[in-house]
């Protein structure tokens, strides 16, 4: 983890503060900016971050929701990043660079997303993905991922099986979970498996939680305990939820339980019925 005996400006934020958000509902937004040559020259990127010049800051910066809580990097935190978050705050916007830059997040252990087969977000725009309509678990956790880790306001659609191919074409959108595209199922790995090999992302709980998905949606429930639950709590929520929006609403909780259990809890147990300590303290209870 990172070196927290290093005082931090009321500006920054921490790398481990920062990992322990990544995947869930309250991860900043997130913005690169470093240098284009410096940019250029890495493969990966932080979760949902898009570049921007830290220059042009004030310009940008009026498009952001004045209540989101934003975040932007460079490679080591220096003036770069401090002049971006300066700018940010200078209209009014809850700014923070993050401590060490992206190389300190790196060394703090931190997830990066492979830039490589990410949709193009350069004017701002949200990416657009399009799948097969009444999802139950790869096309609920494929977009809980997108969201997550690619682009936190991505378009999700989900249209009859035969018009996903022609709708992609349409509206350019990026289509997964039907046979022959970039984001399907492989031999035994399913789609949400392509999502974590495309964007290099190999961190053990995401991997643990890979294999509940593809238990559950593949019939194979011997592969995780937890594929059995997924598997039941998703046919249930389809059962109830005739709107795919609705199902899509219900599972990102679902998945975001998923990943927190596989980051922060799998080693937890349920401490009921409570255990008694020695004949003395059933006997104090009872006074």
């Amino acid at each position: 983890m990172g070196d927290s005996s290093i005082p931090l400006s009321h500006t920054a934020i921490s790398p481990d503060a920062l990992i322990q958000s990544v995947g869930t509902p309250g991860f900043p937004i997130v913005f690169d900016v470093r240098r284009r040559e410096a940019y250029d020259a890495d493969a990966t990127v932080l979760p949902t971050a898009m570049w921007r010049d830290h220059r042009a800051a004030r310009d940008w910066g009026k498009q952001l929701d004045p209540n989101g809580r934003i975040v932007v990097y460079c490679v080591h935190g220096h003036q770069v990043s401090q002049a971006a978050a300066a700018l940010l705050r200078s209209l009014g916007l809850d700014a923070r660079f993050l401590a060490g830059g992206i190389e300190g997040y790196r060394a703090a252990g931190g997830l990066t997303i492979r830039k490589s087969g990410q949709p193009n977000r350069s004017e701002g725009k949200p990416s657009q993905w399009v799948t097969r309509e009444r999802p139950k678990i790869d096309r609920i956790a494929c977009p809980w991922f997108i969201r997550r880790f690619i682009d936190r306001d991505a378009l999700i659609h989900y249209v009859p099986k035969d018009w996903v191919a022609a709708t992609a074409a349409e509206i350019g959108a990026i289509p997964f979970d039907i046979p022959d595209v970039d984001f399907s199922h492989v031999g035994e790995a399913c789609s949400f498996d392509a999502f974590l090999d495309r964007f290099g992302v190999a961190d053990p709980a995401m991997q643990r939680l890979a294999d509940i998905v593809r238990g559950a949606d593949t019939a194979r429930l011997d592969l995780a305990p937890q594929a059995s639950g997924l598997l039941a709590m998703s046919l249930g929520l389809s059962a109830i939820h005739d709107d795919d929006r609705d199902m899509l609403a219900r599972g990102l909780t679902l998945y975001d339980a998923l990943y927190g259990w596989c980051r922060f809890a799998a080693e937890e147990t349920h401490n009921w019925p409570v255990r008694q300590q020695g004949a003395g303290a059933a006997a104090e209870h009872r006074a």
